[in-house]
């Protein structure tokens, strides 16, 4: 019998331990939790483990405040950093969160040299470049978290909109993971495989693009943190996709070299996400409007690019 998939989430704040809860009730890996806060993720570690036995899950989940224990790790999931409070934009994250994601780059490289990275840390797409960069990986994994939050968000409007379940909505969000330069795809959405104009109108759709590109700021003003129910859903959607080998079609952010005719940037796109992370880019037949706005939040991420100092 083979050994099960190990998967450690660095930095174990409320998208970490939430993406860890999602990833043990799913029973999709043995967890490492790691953070810089003395005693607190072996805390959370244990804490996890005792809720195993009333789901009947049989995973180990341990803590940590180094890299030892992350030794061989399937995935690595790059959390660390600081979030962002009410006003906040992720892009003012970008020089604090920078050299954090360095220093924890640099040791995951170390002990887990094989492993697929997923990065969540804020602002996304430099940071998955970034990551990219440093560890020397090939871009196949390194992956983003990006449209694979977005979308889920822009999916839940549709369904409420519509007044459907959410399991027949299909919806995907291309881009830059910021609020003003997201690019929700209201032309390929689909409810139970019906086109989304054929059931709204164009004002009700536009209006749902907006708020899905204002998801993430609307859960902070509201509660004044950063989410983590959904964020850590949708990592743990992607990492099941690879420890499962499970060729999901989630958008992610990756690295470029030509395709939607962009080279060397890192940014949201539908990919095929399986055992050795992403296994092809699907490349969209994009409107001239869609295009255009590509464009353009691909230029507002390599204007992050600029400082990272690379």
């Amino acid at each position: 019998m083979g050994r099960r998939p190990k998967v450690t989430i660095v930095g174990a704040g409320m998208v970490g331990h939430t993406a860890a809860q999602w990833l043990a009730v799913d029973e999709a890996a043995d967890l490492v939790l790691v953070d810089i806060i003395e005693k607190m993720p072996m805390g959370k570690a244990l804490d996890l483990q005792q809720s195993t036995p009333v789901r009947g899950v049989d995973v180990t989940v341990v803590g940590s405040n180094g890299y030892a224990e992350t030794e061989g790790s399937d995935v690595v999931v790059i959390i660390a950093g600081i979030a962002r409070k009410p006003g906040m934009t992720r892009e003012q994250l970008i020089g604090t969160n920078a050299g954090i994601v360095r220093g924890v780059v640099e040791q995951v490289v170390r002990y887990s040299p094989d492993a697929v990275l997923v990065v969540v840390t804020n602002p996304l797409d430099a940071m998955t470049y970034l990551t990219y960069k440093i560890s020397g990986f090939p871009r196949e994994r390194v992956i983003g978290e990006s449209g694979a939050l977005d979308g889920t968000r822009f999916r839940t409007f549709i369904a409420r909109e519509v007044g459907v379940s959410s399991a027949d909505v299909q919806g995907i969000v291309i881009g830059a993971h910021t609020d003003k330069d997201m690019v929700p795809l209201a032309r390929f959405a689909q409810v139970g495989g019906i086109p989304l104009s054929h059931l709204l109108p164009a004002d009700r759709v536009e209006a749902i693009v907006a708020r899905t590109r204002r998801g993430g700021a609307e859960i902070t003003e509201l509660m004044g943190t950063s989410a983590f129910f959904a964020p850590g859903a949708a990592i743990a959607q992607m990492v099941g996709a690879i420890v499962r080998d499970r060729k999901r079609l989630i958008p992610c952010s990756v690295y470029l070299d030509g395709e939607y005719g962009e080279r060397d940037v890192c940014i949201g796109v539908p990919v095929v996400l399986g055992a050795g992370g992403v296994e092809r880019v699907i490349e969209l037949p994009l409107d001239e409007t869609e295009r255009a706005a590509f464009a353009a939040s691909a230029a507002a991420v390599r204007e992050m690019l600029g400082a990272l100092a690379l």
